[in-house]
């Protein structure tokens, strides 16, 4: 029987959080993406606490004119700015059971142009 596109996401999502999990020194770069807009976060899968978040609702990047995937682009340096004032350089990513492929790639290369490393 063939699972449902949101049933397939689920159980590759949870194939990658068995292996990927955030540290303090080494949080989990963990991405949501929904028909209209991206968020990610910054988590820290030790203490259960969020370093930061970014998406594409905040005020300048929703302003901001371009594609979908420019916007995740967005995101993605926003996140990582926020990670450097935490003191964060490192991340694990988490594509959340998403393909690596347009606005998570999108956003993954933004985060790489503005620092981070995964």
């Amino acid at each position: 029987m063939a699972f449902s596109k949101d049933l397939r996401r689920l159980k590759i999502r949870k194939r990658i959080r068995g292996t990927v999990s955030g540290t303090e020194q080494r949080p989990r770069l963990s991405v949501f993406r929904s028909n209209k807009e991206i968020y990610a976060q910054l988590i820290d899968d030790v203490t259960g606490k969020t370093i930061g978040s970014a998406s594409s609702r905040d005020k300048e990047i929703a302003s901001a004119s371009g594609s979908k995937a420019e916007k995740a682009n967005l995101v993605g340096k926003a996140l990582a700015e926020k990670a450097k004032s935490a003191g964060v350089e490192y991340v694990s990513f988490d594509r959340g059971g998403y393909l690596y492929h347009g606005r998570v790639k999108s956003l993954a290369e933004g985060a790489r142009e503005a620092g981070l490393k995964f």
